[in-house]
């Protein structure tokens, strides 16, 4: 599959590259009519089809990683220099290290942009009423407040849950999943473990997680991206002490 893609971006650079002035001619200028000549399809089969979704698969997957221009010359170069086993610019290990290197970079000037956003959020969210701002920056709000016991780090935990971003997208939930979910808490986020700790059972709160107590730079899957702050609905409805 990357072979195919790099396939398509080498025959991209082609197609993009400037092709001389046509020489002027002595015959009289003629003007073009608006619909007469229809632009070539760009996808003419099934091989252009294939080639243009992987180039769109592999595309999106470099931008989710921060990666937001490449210079396509250089890249048709490469292509060429290992195609055509030219002796290469750089040995395999240099390569390698150098995309490490550049992801890390673009990810990293991806996640400060979020975090900086989720900063900004948690200074003027813990002025709100009934907001409760823990020592780590962690924030929760009383929904409903139970009077059972409290859960352990070391017992399980059975609870709803709604979890969304800033921007009010549901990246994860259980109630539409047929029951409550069930993990030990020590399993989940360090976010959670901070506040879970202080809810009576039956309980019902809102968590402000910083994404350095939740998924930190790394972000999760495609929803939940690098440095994000997230936002969760917690029910607590049991408690499974653990065995001693």
């Amino acid at each position: 599959m990357m072979l195919v893609a790099v396939l398509l971006l080498s025959a991209a650079v082609k197609s993009q590259t400037k092709k001389p002035a046509p020489k002027p001619t002595t015959k009289p200028a003629t003007t073009k009519t608006a619909g007469t000549s229809a632009p070539k399809p760009l996808l003419r089969n099934g091989l252009d089809s294939l080639s243009y979704a992987i180039g769109m698969n592999i595309g999106t997957n470099m931008k989710l990683q921060g990666i937001e221009n490449m210079n396509y010359v250089t890249l048709n170069k490469g292509i060429a220099d290992a195609i055509k086993g030219n002796n290469p610019l750089m040995d395999e290990n240099t390569c390698n290290m150098t995309i490490q290197q550049k992801l890390q970079e673009f990810m990293a000037k991806k996640s400060n942009a979020v975090k900086e956003e989720g900063r900004k959020f948690l200074e003027n969210n813990k002025k709100q009423p009934g907001v409760v701002v823990l020592p780590s920056g962690v924030q929760y709000k009383i929904i409903n407040q139970g009077s059972g016991e409290k859960p352990a780090l070391e017992d399980t935990i059975i609870f709803h849950y709604k979890g969304t971003t800033l921007d009010g997208n549901i990246f994860d939930e259980s109630y539409s999943k047929g029951g409550p979910a069930e993990y030990p808490l020590n399993n989940l986020i360090d976010g959670w473990k901070q506040v879970v700790v202080l809810m009576p059972k039956g309980s019902k709160w809102q968590l402000f997680i910083p994404s350095e107590y939740g998924y930190g730079d790394r972000g999760a899957g495609a929803n939940i991206p690098g440095g994000a702050t997230l936002i969760f609905e917690l029910e607590l409805v049991d408690i499974k002490p653990a065995k001693k």
